[in-house]
Order: C-alpha cells, then structure tokens, then sequence
C-alpha cells in the first residue's frame, strides 16, 4: 500500500510501524506490536479479534477513538451498526484480510443527530496470534476534519464510501493460507497491487493456487 492513498498522517506512522516490524513476512505476530513504539498515535488505534467468521471484536480500543465515536468500543464487534449492505462488503473485506494477508484502507462518513457527515480513514492490517493463523487485526480510525461537535455528541450512523486492498510485495493470486508466521516470502516477491472497491460494489479474489475468481455485487 502507497503512502499516497492514505490521507491522515495515523494511517501513515502505524501502517509504515506494521511494514518494519513484519519484515518478508506476510504479517507480523500480535506480541510484537510493542504499545511503546507507537505512543503518539496509539490512542487512535485498536486491535480486533475474529471470533468466527462474522464478528470481529474489539479487544482493546483507544481512548481518543472512543470519544470521538461517543461509545466505549472495548467487547463490542466491529461490523455492529453498519448498514445491512455494507456490513456484508465489510465481512468479506475482513475475509480477505485474515484469509490472504491483505491490508486494507477504508473511508467512511459518520453523522450525528443534526449534524454534518464527518469523512473517517480506517486502516486494517493483519497480525498472527498462533503460528499460522491471521486472528487478529491492527487498526487506527481518524476523522478527516474535526468539526466542533466531534466527541461531545455521539455518532448515530455510519455509511461505507469506499475500501482498498493492497497485498504488500507479493500477488494476491497467491494465497497466504499454509504459510508459516516464521516463513520468509520470497515466493511472494512482486510490485504491490490494489483492488478499489466503490460503495455497492465489491471486488474479492477467491481460490487456492489457481487463478482467482472474481466475484462482484
């Protein structure tokens, strides 16, 4: 993923923190990501668990993230919230995430009662928890303008604008499923490649080693 498709400078510092401590790796494991290095940004962050395939939970949520969004986020899941439609493009963005090892940039709007819309940029990127299995998520949430109201009124509903995939230095034809945690990436060398996805639309690349289908909506 190019620093120049993310727009706030907290997607910037934590996606260029996640690439230096991954390595050759597809990811990096959850008990490297060190709190420490991180701290200017670090209450603008998260990490998500995958408790199956439709609910991502909150274990630990910044505390800036929470204000903003006028809620503690801490056990709640990720997709609660969202409208029908965009939940599903959401589940199956994580899907793509935890299955290939693909990070992801979101941009949504959130409003609250009587207010203008407010732009936010997610990021997600992957982690290991056990040795070869992506259960665990790294993100950030940051608003694109910071309108007086925000963080003293809550958030009352939320609508996708449009999501990103990037596979970083391999294909994304190639599966990462099977790889080890441990297992450098040659095999994955290559010019990092992007899927856009529009609102109401949504591209997913499905498979083992052949060539992917593409499934659209």
């Amino acid at each position: 993923m190019q620093s120049d498709t993310m727009r706030h400078r907290t997607s910037e510092e934590l996606y260029k923190y996640w690439n230096h401590v991954r390595g050759t790796r597809p990811a990096p494991k959850r008990f490297e990501i060190e709190p420490s290095k991180i701290a200017g940004i670090l209450p603008s962050t998260f990490i998500l668990e995958q408790n199956n395939t439709d609910a991502y939970r909150f274990r630990l949520a910044g505390t800036r993230m929470c204000e903003i969004i006028g809620t503690e986020l801490r056990d709640t899941d990720f997709l609660d919230g969202w409208p029908s439609e965009d939940r599903l493009l959401l589940n199956r963005s994580l899907s793509v995430l935890t299955s290939q090892a693909a990070t992801v940039l979101i941009h949504f709007e959130a409003s609250a009662r009587n207010e203008q819309p407010v732009e936010f940029e997610l990021l997600l990127l992957p982690l290991f928890h056990t040795q070869e299995t992506i259960d665990r998520i790294l993100g950030c949430c940051s608003p694109l303008d910071v309108p007086s109201w925000l963080g003293d009124e809550p958030l009352l509903t939320k609508r996708l604008l449009d999501n990103e995939f990037a596979w970083p230095n391999r294909d994304p034809q190639t599966l990462f499923q099977g790889a080890s945690a441990d297992t450098p990436t040659d095999s994955y060398e290559g010019n990092t490649r992007i899927v856009r996805s529009a609102h109401r639309r949504f591209v997913v690349f499905e498979g083992g080693l052949d060539r992917p289908t593409r499934e659209e909506i």
